[in-house]
């Protein structure tokens, strides 16, 4: 049996994510259908563009043998929040954007931008140093950082969104 729409407290049938075709969970809209191969050719370009990036804010700032991984924390954290400002600004700003805008930026450049695998690289490294105060430091540092980046800048995006200042 194929679920139905959800409902909100008034009864009524409220979209979940406006991506999601309601009939079946797992298939997105913006992929169906010969648009799939636009949408794989955005997020590769995009994740290229975000993976320089992130190699970019690696060869500036390089965390020394025994360091404190900083390009990566601030890799994450501001990644994070840029996330939270694009999903305002595409989700919530009351305009359509182009169907290929929330693959290329959202899952491609800034999927690319940030980082998870290295994240974790960096703290078993710092575990297999034996610096479990520093690592579970970083650990804690990037959840917090990263979640409080994509509260405070989607907040952010949503005042320029109802005052009509965003783009």
């Amino acid at each position: 049996m194929t679920p139905g729409p959800a409902t909100g407290p008034a009864g009524d049938a409220e979209a979940i994510d406006p991506d999601v075709d309601l009939h079946v969970p797992a298939h997105r809209a913006e992929t169906a259908g010969a648009h799939k191969w636009a949408v794989l050719a955005a997020i590769s370009a995009g994740g290229a563009v975000g993976a320089a990036g992130r190699y970019g804010a690696s060869l500036l700032w390089p965390a020394p043998e025994g360091a404190f991984p900083w390009a990566v924390f601030w890799v994450n954290v501001l990644g994070c929040g840029l996330i939270g400002v694009l999903m305002v600004f595409v989700g919530e700003g009351g305009r359509s954007a182009p169907p290929l805008l929330r693959p290329f930026l959202g899952v491609g450049v800034l999927g690319g931008f940030t980082t998870f695998s290295t994240f974790a690289l960096d703290f078993s490294e710092l575990l297999e140093r034996e610096e479990a105060g520093t690592a579970l430091a970083y650990a804690g540092g990037t959840v917090a950082g990263a979640v409080g980046a994509v509260w405070l800048a989607a907040s952010v995006a949503r005042v320029l969104v109802r005052q009509g200042a965003a783009p």
